[in-house]
């Protein structure tokens, strides 16, 4: 009918009437989220605001970090194709009902190898962001922590630890709330859907790098077989695990699961230690945990530092 207000229209009106609400709900919008995605979004989350009464302009809790949450996974699946758990997928359906999004993607297969916040991402462009262009999945501008004294050697710079001590510091609460939700750390968890889903609702994405078994040189005792491929995982260029297995489903799943374990202990900490990169002695952002280690670290697959090098990116 000619003159008939759409959804986003209401929306718009609503947000007019509720300047409060307004200013609070862009401070929620992802970095890397485009008008079109974050406009169905921001529906989803204000339509599902009256679920959960706790839920305040400005006040950060449990029942937000939930919706939060939801509303990447819905958002995830509606753009990406991403696959989630039945119980999810029904969640997220009854949720969104009732939200139009104009033109939306057609997905042929349900996409699992990578859930991000950016249209279109991949594996392989993950991969070769994390090689080519570290701190793009950062959401901070390129360039920001490569701003160093020519004379200084490669690596992290020293207040990189500081910088993103607060984001994991949120990621340790999401995921300890997350396996809480799930019964609790074990075999039968799909690691990587939680571990993605945890980094997604605090506004980022994981960056994931394969390489076959074949190519590594230096694998811990017991992995010398040609077979397989390696999988290691970062976020905001701070290595969080490295898994093996039989395809690069299986490298992820234990590589997520890795990770995961860091998280088990009563905090999280970044820090800048040591590790083999192609034949040479590196220092990278790690996170770790508490816990004593006799042995060293994998050797890293990628090297999100390689543009602090005074003009040279080949080790």
């Amino acid at each position: 009918m000619a003159g008939a207000r759409t959804e986003e229209d209401l929306v718009s009106e609503y947000l007019a009437q509720n300047r409060e609400v307004a200013q609070w709900v862009d401070t929620l919008r992802g970095y890397c989220e485009n008008n079109k995605q974050w406009v169905a979004r921001r529906e989803f989350i204000l339509r599902n605001m009256d679920a959960y009464p706790t839920v305040k302009p400005g006040v950060s809790n449990n029942s937000l970090d939930r919706l939060l949450s939801l509303s990447m996974v819905w958002a995830n699946h509606v753009f990406l194709g991403c696959s989630y758990p039945q119980a999810v997928m029904d969640k997220i359906k009854e949720m969104g009902e009732g939200i139009f999004v104009l033109d939306p993607p057609l997905h042929k297969t349900m996409r699992t190898e990578k859930c991000s916040t950016s249209s279109g991402a991949t594996d392989d462009s993950c991969a070769k962001r994390a090689r080519l262009a570290p701190n793009e999945p950062d959401g901070r501008p390129a360039g920001r922590t490569s701003a160093r004294p020519m004379s200084q050697k490669c690596g992290p710079p020293l207040q990189a630890p500081a910088e993103h001590q607060p984001f994991f510091n949120r990621l340790y609460k999401a995921v300890a709330w997350k396996l809480v939700s799930a019964g609790g750390f074990g075999p039968n968890l799909d690691h990587f859907e939680i571990l993605c889903s945890c980094v997604e609702s605090c506004k980022q994405t994981l960056s994931c790098v394969f390489v076959p078994l074949k190519d590594i040189a230096g694998l811990p005792a017991g992995r010398t077989q040609k077979e397989g491929h390696v999988c290691e995982i970062r976020c905001q260029t701070v290595y969080l695990g490295t898994g093996y297995g039989r395809d690069e489903a299986a490298a992820r799943a234990m590589a997520s699961k890795e990770a995961l374990k860091v998280f088990q202990g009563r905090k999280v900490t970044v820090k800048i230690a040591r590790r083999r990169y192609k034949g040479r002695d590196v220092e990278d952002l790690l996170l770790l945990d508490e816990q004593p280690r006799n042995q060293g670290f994998p050797p890293a697959l990628s090297y999100p530092f390689q543009d602090e090098c005074t003009g040279n990116t080949s080790f």
